[in-house]
């Protein structure tokens, strides 16, 4: 049985052309060497063969059976990396086949790498395929949910052996350079299949590489060689305004810098991009403003729910130079009519969101502003998800959110079935945080709801708690009062 999944991988890395006729033997032979055997037989193989996932899979329960590894999630997942591993070429052979495809076409290149990242398993698509997704219809445009289910619990084991495991510096985060290769340990994901693409940017070194749980299409992080903190700044719009001129076909936006409004990951200086396209980016402008000083920029203000000021430009230095005109400006900008201060006790609280993209022949700069100051009738954030949307949304509102797409926790799957069978009257009762909005589903749907729309309406009420979510996420609300606010500011600049 493993002579056959040994020969059932071989064959899928061939096919997926992880490796070429040439290395079919020695890929093998390391296989079978983590594997602890040392001999082997060919054994015929069906026309049908499994995916790779799949496949190892099998192999890992094989190896916990022969007791080669321990039954410890972390473990499997490192012994699972290192076996992809054989069928990778090592990141300068990588590198030199990306750039090699990139003469041709930049898109050629993402295309190879995207591939090489799915087929080596370090892209987890099978897990990935658990999430559930879908699009919710609102007035500024179809918002893309996501209920994220790729990331599995770990089991109570290696729960506590992370808690035992000696302490490591090293790798300092997730986002470090030395991810590329490293075999994990408890406590440390596996990255073992890891490799990344280098990338000049303001002629630094930086690397591209792809989420391990991709939440769109061409999902990739690119990230600073050195350990160094999130920062807003002139040089993060050329960075990315940079990016998009070698990669065309791709977006690519910061998290914003500071707590609360900012992304997960503040200790590393890295950015989000890809191949897609949300519904912000697909926004109309709402009006247009202009800036004296900038002839060679269009400013508008976007059709959305946050507070978004979009510039265009055949010129990025153009860009770059609007863009430190306006975070300069809103970095110092308070007013108390609409909640915004910019400063409490020294802490500041504004920046900015910027994500960047190339729309034919013009470049676009996207200013998504942001406050992160509390109060006590909201200690999460003023300008965060309120507490009556915190039963589907509490956490942060990063770039990917701020774009329109929700990410929803895993505990949605059973909570919203729930909620279904309340309004089909299966169950009396439903999770207390969702008690007060499934009664307002009831009564609203009482005499419409049953079988066949039951779960589409819950999913069309998730939107537009999202909708709420990044209302409660805008410094300038879309009213009377919030637009006066932000043409107050406009008039500022």
């Amino acid at each position: 049985m493993i002579f056959q999944l040994v020969q059932q991988l071989v064959k899928q890395a061939l096919d997926t052309r992880l490796i070429e006729r040439e290395d079919e033997v020695y890929a093998r032979n390391q296989v079978l060497a983590l594997l602890q055997i040392e001999d082997f037989m060919e054994v015929e193989l069906e026309e049908s063969i499994p995916e790779i996932p799949d496949i190892l899979e099998q192999i890992v329960d094989y190896a916990v059976e022969q007791e080669i590894i321990q039954d410890i999630f972390d473990v499997k997942d490192i012994f699972l990396s290192q076996v992809m591993d054989c069928f990778i070429a090592r990141p300068s052979s990588v590198n030199k086949q990306f750039y090699e495809k990139y003469q041709q076409s930049p898109e050629q290149a993402t295309e190879y790498f995207y591939e090489l990242s799915k087929n080596s398993n370090y892209i987890q698509m099978k897990r990935i395929r658990q999430n559930i997704e879908y699009k919710a219809a609102t007035e500024y445009g179809e918002l893309d949910i996501t209920i994220n289910l790729s990331k599995p619990e770990k089991d109570p084991k290696s729960i506590e052996l992370e808690k035992m495991a000696k302490k490591s510096s090293y790798p300092k985060c997730l986002l470090c350079v030395e991810n590329e290769g490293y075999a994990g340990r408890i406590g440390h994901p596996a990255r073992s299949n890891h490799r990344m693409i280098r990338v000049n940017l303001t002629d630094e070194n930086w690397y591209l590489q792809y989420s391990p749980y991709v939440y769109y299409n061409e999902h990739c992080i690119v990230l600073s060689e050195t350990h160094t903190d999130m920062k807003i700044s002139p040089l993060t719009f050329k960075r990315l305004l940079g990016f998009v001129e070698q990669f065309p076909h791709y977006f690519l936006g910061s998290n914003a810098d500071i707590p609360i409004v900012g992304g997960s990951i503040l200790s590393h200086e890295h950015y989000q991009g890809g191949n897609y396209q949300f519904a912000m980016a697909k926004a109309e402008d709402d009006w247009t403003f202009s800036m004296d000083g900038f002839p060679n920029v269009k400013c508008s203000i976007v059709k959305w729910p946050m507070s978004v000021i979009r510039l265009r430009s055949e010129e990025p230095a153009s860009l770059v130079e609007a863009g430190a005109h306006i975070l300069e400006k809103w970095k110092d900008y308070s007013d108390q009519t609409v909640g915004i201060l910019a400063q409490t006790g020294g802490t500041p609280h504004n920046t900015v969101t910027p994500i960047a993209r190339k729309n034919g022949e013009w470049f676009e700069l996207d200013l998504v502003l942001r406050n992160n100051r509390t109060s006590d009738e909201h200690p999460l954030g003023i300008f965060h998800p309120h507490a009556d949307v915190h039963h589907i949304k509490k956490e942060n509102i990063g770039l990917i959110e701020v774009m329109g797409l929700a990410v929803l926790p895993a505990r949605l799957k059973g909570e919203l079935e729930e909620v279904e069978n309340f309004l089909l009257d299966k169950t009396e009762t439903v999770a207390g945080y969702h008690a007060v909005w499934a009664n307002e589903l009831k009564a609203r749907y009482k005499t419409v709801v049953n079988e066949s729309n039951v779960e589409s309406l819950v999913r069309e009420e998730v939107g537009k708690k999202f909708l709420r979510v990044l209302e409660d996420a805008g410094v300038f609300k879309r009213n009377e009062e919030g637009e006066a606010g932000f043409r107050r500011f406009i008039d500022h600049l």
